[in-house]
């Protein structure tokens, strides 16, 4: 979310972690449904380019052996009970894993799924892969996309900024107040991962920060004691 094109800003955005991964197994058909229960703003999701062409739902490297893929969910099956929330799709595939012509498989994919399942502001595409988001923007400039980094340094922001991406998501425990301020001086949100302490939670919303992952989006909600409704909570692509 970009608070400076988007909407005023009416509180941090609560993302469900791989869904609610604490109440159930993490990027499951059930974690999905669950967050949107607990009234999760959004949920973030893994994605991976299967041997066979499908595009599963798992953080970790999939199974080479096509029998060990059965209980993974489809990307397909997770956006189709997502609702209206909003969806951070992060796209685990590299070239190093996968090749080049690989990840153009599964960027094209992916956006092509994306498409088939409901508006483009609801989407947010991520990757620690640069040259992914560099492509997902080329071939869907209406789809918000994020970098994912460890931190963001002043040059992730600047470089981030400068290719037209909407984001930086950086691990939760690298912000400070500072960091908040330099994202959106540069026009970028500033969407961080994974925080499940209610003392922290509080001290990011109050820097500003415009969205949050947790594995406890109803624990983050309540101490929030805030909820945006679907129809206020939009990702956004610069004009």
């Amino acid at each position: 979310m970009c608070r400076s094109t988007v909407r005023p800003y009416l509180g941090m955005l609560v993302i469900g972690h791989r869904g609610a991964s604490v109440a159930a197994a993490e990027n499951t058909v059930q974690a999905f449904v669950l967050a949107d229960a607990m009234g999760a703003d959004g949920v973030e999701l893994d994605v991976r380019l299967a041997p066979d062409g499908r595009l599963l739902v798992k953080h970790d490297p999939l199974p080479t052996d096509l029998d060990d893929l059965e209980g993974y969910p489809e990307l397909r099956e997770v956006l189709a009970v997502c609702g209206e929330m909003l969806v951070n799709v992060e796209i685990k595939n590299s070239a190093d894993e996968l090749g080049r012509d690989a990840v153009e498989a599964v960027v094209q994919l992916t956006i092509a799924e994306m498409r088939s399942h409901g508006l483009a502001e609801r989407w947010i595409i991520s990757s620690f892969d640069w040259d992914t988001i560099e492509r997902c923007r080329a071939i869907a400039p209406d789809i918000a996309t994020a970098y994912l980094v460890m931190e963001a340094t002043a040059g992730v922001i600047a470089r981030t900024a400068s290719a037209g991406h909407i984001a930086v998501h950086p691990d939760e425990q690298s912000v400070t107040a500072e960091t908040v301020a330099a994202c959106h001086d540069a026009g970028l949100a500033i969407n961080t991962w994974t925080c499940n302490d209610p003392v922290r939670l509080v001290e990011l919303a109050d820097w500003g920060v415009d969205a949050v992952c947790t594995d406890k989006p109803d624990i983050a909600l309540a101490v929030l004691g805030r909820r945006i409704s679907p129809v206020e909570a939009r990702w956004e692509t610069p004009a």
